[in-house]
C-alpha cells in the first residue's frame, strides 16, 4: 500500500488502515482529511477512543470501521470470582499451582507487536504513556517501570506458561482450550473457538474486564481495529467518502459484528439485542472500550513498537529500570529519525 501511494496510484479509493497507520499516512499526505459534513457523520455516535486512532494533530483522517479489545478470560470451576488486579491473578495462580491444578495465565510474550500491546496496556493502566501528548518525545517514567516489573514478575511466576517467550494470541487460545490454563488475556475470538473446540470447558469459560495495575485505577487495555481512509489520489473522493460512511453505517457494522465477530465502533449497537445475544460479554467490551488506550500515535510507530518488543523479550529477563531507559533512548532516536532499528 505504501509503495502504491508513494507512486500516486489513482486506482485506490478507500484504504483499510490498521489503527497504527493513520499518523504515518497523514504525515505523508497520502490520505484526505475528513471535514465538514463528512467529519460530523464520521464522529456522530462513534466511541471516543476509536476516533483517537484516526486522528493526527487534531485532524480526522479516517472513520473507525471496527475495533477490538482484550478481556480477561478465566475458568469459573477453578476461580469462582475473577481477579481484579494483576497481583491478585498471580496470587490465584500460585494457589492453584500449590493445589496441583491448571494455573497458567496465558498472554502474548513473543517478540512481536503483541508484546508491545501488553506493555502499552500496562503503562496506560498505571497512569502513564509511552509518548508525550504531542508525540515529540518519550514519556515512560515510573508507570513504565511498574509495567515492566509486572511483565517480569508474571514471567518468573508459576502463572507463566513455559512457552511464554514464543506465544502469540492463537497459541494462548490453544493452551486455554487444552485445559492447562486458568486465565487468558485475549480478544473475543476465543469465545466461539472454545465453544466449538472444547464444549466441556466452555461450560465454565467466563470473562471480565482487563486486570488493573492499581486497585483504585481502572485498567486501560489497548484497542485494535480497522479505520477507513480516503486516498489523496482517488479519482472519486466524494464517492469514496460516501462509500466509507456506508460501509460503517449502523446496518453494516451490525452485520460485520455478527458475522465477522469484531466489536463495532458505534455506541448504540451495544444496546442492540442481536449483538448482545451474540456477544454475551458486550457490557465488558463496552466498559473496556470507554476507558481504553491507543497505541502511540506517531508516524514512527513501527520503530517504537520494535524498540519495545525487542528490549522486553524475553519477559523473564526484563530489568525494569535499565530496560525502560533503553526503550527511552531508542524511541528518542526513532522520533528524531536517528539510530538503527534493533
Amino acid at each position: 500500500m505504501v509503495r502504491r501511494l508513494a507512486a500516486e496510484d489513482d486506482s485506490l479509493d478507500i484504504l483499510g488502515l490498521d489503527v497504527t497507520w493513520a499518523a504515518e499516512f497523514a504525515e505523508a499526505r497520502w490520505i484526505k482529511e475528513w471535514t465538514g459534513e463528512n467529519r460530523r457523520r464520521a464522529t456522530e455516535g462513534t466511541l471516543d477512543v476509536p476516533i483517537q486512532t484516526a486522528t493526527w494533530k487534531g485532524k480526522l483522517y479516517a472513520v473507525p470501521y471496527n475495533t477490538n479489545v482484550q478481556l480477561l478470560w478465566y475458568r469459573e470451576d477453578l476461580v469462582p470470582e475473577p481477579p481484579t488486579t494483576w497481583a491478585e491473578m498471580l496470587d490465584m495462580s500460585r494457589d492453584l499451582a500449590r493445589q496441583g491444578k491448571p494455573h497458567y495465565a496465558e498472554i502474548q510474550g513473543a517478540q512481536y507487536e503483541g508484546l508491545t500491546v501488553w506493555f502499552n496496556s500496562l503503562i496506560n493502566s498505571a497512569g502513564g504513556t509511552i509518548l508525550n501528548p504531542s508525540a515529540t518525545e518519550p514519556s515512560l517514567g515510573p508507570p513504565a517501570v511498574k509495567a515492566a516489573s509486572i511483565m517480569r514478575d508474571l514471567a518468573r511466576s508459576p502463572a507463566a506458561d513455559p512457552s511464554l517467550p514464543n506465544q502469540m494470541e492463537d497459541q494462548n487460545r490453544l493452551a486455554m482450550e487444552s485445559g492447562v490454563a486458568a486465565f487468558e488475556i485475549n480478544y473475543p475470538f476465543v469465545y466461539p473457538s472454545m465453544k466449538s473446540n472444547n464444549p466441556t470447558l466452555f461450560k465454565n469459560f467466563r470473562w471480565a474486564v482487563y486486570p488493573r495495575v492499581d486497585a483504585d485505577r481502572p485498567s486501560r487495555p489497548t484497542i485494535g481495529g480497522i479505520d477507513l481512509a480516503v486516498s489523496a489520489y482517488s479519482r472519486h473522493p466524494d464517492l469514496a467518502f460516501d462509500a466509507a460512511l456506508c460501509l460503517r453505517d449502523r446496518e453494516n457494522q451490525l452485520n460485520a459484528a455478527l458475522k465477522g465477530g469484531l466489536p463495532p465502533t458505534l455506541r448504540a449497537l451495544y444496546d442492540e439485542p442481536d449483538f448482545m445475544k451474540e456477544y454475551p460479554f458486550s457490557k465488558e467490551v463496552l466498559t473496556s472500550l470507554e476507558s481504553a488506550s491507543v497505541r502511540p500515535l506517531t508516524p514512527a510507530y513501527q520503530n517504537v513498537s520494535i524498540a519495545v518488543s525487542h528490549t522486553l523479550s524475553p519477559p523473564s529477563d526484563i530489568q525494569p529500570e535499565s530496560d525502560v531507559s533503553t526503550i527511552r533512548e531508542q524511541i528518542d532516536e526513532a522520533l528524531r529519525s536517528e539510530g538503527v532499528i534493533p
